[in-house]
C-alpha cells in the first residue's frame, strides 16, 4: 500500500503565504495523478489543485493565480505553494494520489492525513 503524509499547514495572516508538502511512500510502482483537496468547516471536500506524472496541472478557479503545485517525482513528493491567502482559504488540506502499487498491480486512490490550514488576522 501507499502512504501520503502533510506537512507544512499552520496559521497564516491574510495575504500570507504557506507552502505544503506531501510525501508518499510505501511499496510505490507508480504515481500517475497527484493533488491537494481541501474541505472547510460544514462544506463538501473541493479539489484545488492536480498534476500528472506529465506535468499538467488543473486548478479550481478560486486558487487560480494564487496557488502553484508542482513534483517532485524522484522523490515522490508533491508540493502546494499558497500565496495572497485568504481566510476562505482556512480548511484541512488532504492529499491525493493515484497509482498503483507494487505489491498489487491496481490502480487507487489514496489519501494523506489531512494539514490544517487557517488564513486568519
Amino acid at each position: 500500500q501507499v502512504q501520503l503524509v502533510e506537512s507544512g499547514g499552520g496559521l497564516v495572516q491574510p495575504g500570507g503565504s504557506l507552502r505544503l508538502s506531501c510525501a508518499a511512500s510505501g511499496s510505490i510502482f507508480s504515481l500517475n495523478v497527484m493533488g491537494w483537496y481541501r474541505q472547510a468547516p460544514g462544506k463538501q471536500r473541493e479539489l484545488v489543485a492536480t498534476i500528472t506524472s506529465g506535468d499538467t496541472t488543473v486548478y479550481v478557479d478560486s486558487v487560480k493565480g494564487r496557488f502553484t503545485i508542482s513534483r517532485d517525482s524522484a522523490k515522490n513528493t508533491v508540493y502546494l505553494q499558497m500565496n495572497s491567502l485568504k481566510p476562505e482559504d482556512t480548511a484541512v488540506y488532504y492529499c491525493n494520489a493515484m497509482g498503483v502499487a507494487t505489491t498489487v498491480p491496481i490502480l487507487k486512490t489514496y489519501w494523506g492525513q489531512g494539514t490544517q490550514v487557517t488564513v486568519s488576522s
